[in-house]
């Protein structure tokens, strides 16, 4: 394992800054870092994680996820947690040239000497970021080749309900909340150092897997059938279990972090302080993998989300707070919640906001606590589909009328900007469908010059692409070709530019469909895709979320060359729609969802001839998605009938 002593690269690395652009992204010592002796244990051995979020410093430093398991980790007396970035590729030129391995931001140690390289997948897009990292670092990219003095490879985040394609390369994945079971990892690494390593790493992982929420890949054996389907997967040693279950944080108030948020040195994506009011959502809509996988809803008490929001100012100077959540309107007392905040600091420089909300979730009322201190920005609404065929193929129970109502009520009062989120290639999707989101566009902007009396009304339309996910109902589906997704969207761009009337009004933004589907390949592929990715990395790529660097040719010729003999090409894993008796290469990772559930509401989503809503088990009886039980969880929501009291005056 790791080194007993580990020394600063800055000294070497200080000297080449002036070389790169943004030097200061790669300095560290940002307002509320931790830096602590590499051996601060008072007693016993020191356990040390090397935390990072895949992508550029300007990305991965306001993530949430990160910061939290950061502060978690350094709260205790036993631990190191320390931050490293992906790095631009000026910057890798250097390291390469000078032989400067990944290194942390916070002490400028080297990822290699410590005991878990901790990785957090929101996206599958920074896979490669992820080999590069190994790479630089000096890990060995694949598990099977890693000794003894290096560190444990371990992935969290979304996108490790599904962690097959880079099964080669990780040593372990955990599924769900992090907070906790970053603590009972780091026990039982502690405690294996402590008894002197017994058994090796081996033993370690083994010691991780049987706890039963530890995903270790080498412990399981693929078997392939005959039509290259996966027939089985199994593992292969006594005591590890046949499945792997997500963990679930119960009691947010009992964990309101970040109390110490990060203060970024350079420009980042995000610059506010952000609270989590609740997770998890039971709306249902079937294209949503992070509703379906983070269920049951855990609301936070008005009480702690008051008193996150005025410590997280007080801590970091922050002069925005976001109230974050899959759908934060939904909290069920966000009303309370916006008035006793805008309360509190009117008349002060702190803005609040709201990410996008649901149009039957909104009201002008809240809208107006949230912009009380005179900061009116746009407002976001997702539809989500432009036709209501479509936005009930996808249990989006919205109707137009309820969206024309909504931006009336927020036009008539003031408004003058809103976006409209959409998206494409959802199964029975027709290029109608598509183009009655222009026929949407038209209507809102007619309406907000109706109700506001000017001409100066702008929306927004902004186009996503649908790609197929894991646990969700629509983890069957057959993913839209590009060349398709891109048809439709130039047709629905003419059709908006052609009327006169309206098309200064209306912008529109979208993205071409093949990062769409390199993206359907890393979400639902299997081990055999770890090849097509090692491949993209060794020819070149990188920060392969971000536009100008993504190359959809290195994409397609390496699974061309990756996957031949295998039976199975790009398309079998991305166009090709699944049955039910189909082994999903992520049937054997449980996030508590009933397979059967699933199934039947796939079903119920491309039959003509059913028109079944599925209602929010929050406010309606349980429809046996089989969360709660099977992970013996259940729903904290309130009312709680509490209240924000006026901050004392010190």
């Amino acid at each position: 394992m790791p080194a007993p002593v580990s020394e600063s690269v800055f000294p070497r690395l200080e000297p080449r800054l002036p070389s790169v652009s943004k030097p200061i992204q790669y300095v560290g010592g940002e307002l509320n870092s931790t830096v602590k002796e590499w051996d601060c244990a008072p007693e016993g051995a020191t356990v040390r994680w090397a935390l990072m979020y895949p992508d550029a410093y300007e990305v991965g430093l306001p993530n949430q996820g990160v910061q939290i398991l950061y502060e978690v980790l350094n709260e205790r007396d036993w631990i190191v947690a320390e931050r490293t970035y992906a790095v631009w590729p000026d910057m890798e030129r250097i390291m390469r040239e000078d032989a400067i391995p990944q290194f942390t931001v916070d002490a400028h140690r080297p990822v290699r000497d410590f005991d878990v390289f901790g990785l957090s997948f929101s996206t599958e897009l920074g896979y490669t970021n992820m080999l590069n990292a190994l790479d630089l670092a000096g890990i060995p990219l694949h598990a099977v080749d890693r000794g003894e003095d290096d560190p444990i490879v371990l992935a969290g985040g979304h996108a490790a309900f599904n962690p097959e394609p880079v099964a080669d390369f990780l040593d372990a994945a955990v599924l769900g909340d992090g907070e906790e079971v970053v603590l009972a990892i780091s026990e039982v690494v502690r405690e294996w150092k402590d008894e002197d390593r017994p058994g090796g790493r081996d033993e370690l992982l083994r010691r991780l897997a049987v706890t039963g929420n530890i995903y270790v890949p080498k412990f399981y054996d693929v078997v392939y059938a005959a039509d290259a389907t996966i027939e089985a997967v199994v593992p292969n040693r006594p005591g590890i279990p046949f499945r792997v279950t997500k963990h679930t944080l119960m009691d947010l108030d009992a964990w309101p972090y970040p109390a110490k948020p990060l203060v970024p040195l350079a420009e980042t994506v995000h610059e506010r302080f952000s609270v989590e009011i609740f997770r998890g959502c039971t709306r249902g809509c079937r294209f949503c993998q992070a509703g379906m996988i983070t269920r049951p809803v855990r609301e936070r008490s008005i009480e702690t989300i008051g008193d996150m929001v005025e410590n997280g100012i007080r801590m970091s100077g922050f002069e925005e707070v976001g109230l974050l959540s899959l759908s934060s309107a939904d909290h069920t007392e966000i009303g309370e919640i916006a008035k006793g905040l805008a309360d509190r600091y009117e008349g002060s420089n702190v803005s609040l906001s709201l990410p996008s909300t649901r149009v039957d979730a909104f009201n002008i009322d809240l809208a107006n606590e949230f912009s009380r201190n005179g900061r009116r920005s746009g407002l976001t609404f997702a539809p989500e589909g432009g036709s209501e065929r479509m936005r009930k193929v996808i249990n989006k129970m919205v109707t137009e009328e309820d969206l024309i109502r909504t931006v009336s009520a927020a036009y008539s009062s003031a408004w003058r900007h809103e976006k409209l989120y959409f998206m494409v290639g959802r199964p029975t999707e027709t290029d109608e469908d598509v183009l009655q989101i222009a026929d949407l566009a038209r209507k809102v902007i007619a309406k907000g010059r109706e109700v506001s009396g000017r001409n100066d009304i702008r929306c927004t339309v902004s186009i996503g692409g649908f790609v197929p996910k894991p646990h969700t109902p629509f983890q069957w589906a057959a993913q839209l070709d590009h060349v398709t997704t891109d048809d439709r969207l130039k047709k629905l761009r003419d059709t908006v530019r052609e009327d006169k009337k309206y098309a200064r009004a209306i912008g529109f933004r979208y993205h071409d469909g093949k990062p769409g589907i390199i993206e359907g390949l890393l979400s639902r592929g299997d081990r055999r895709v770890g090849a097509v990715i090692e491949q993209v990395w060794r020819g070149g790529g990188r920060f392969d979320g971000w536009s100008e660097h993504f190359s959809y040719d290195r994409w397609t010729e390496a699974a061309t060359d990756a996957l031949a003999g295998t039976g199975v090409d790009l398309d079998w894993f991305t166009t090709r729609e699944r049955d039910y008796d189909e082994v999903l290469p992520w049937d054997h990772l449980d996030s508590g969802l009933d397979k059967d559930w699933l199934w039947a509401d796939w079903e119920d989503a491309i039959n003509p001839s059913t028109d079944v809503e599925v209602e929010d088990c929050r406010w309606t009886p349980c429809y046996d998605c089989g969360v709660c039980p099977e992970m013996g969880t259940e729903i904290q929501i309130g009312p709680t009938g509490r209240q924000l009291l006026p901050l004392a005056v010190v």
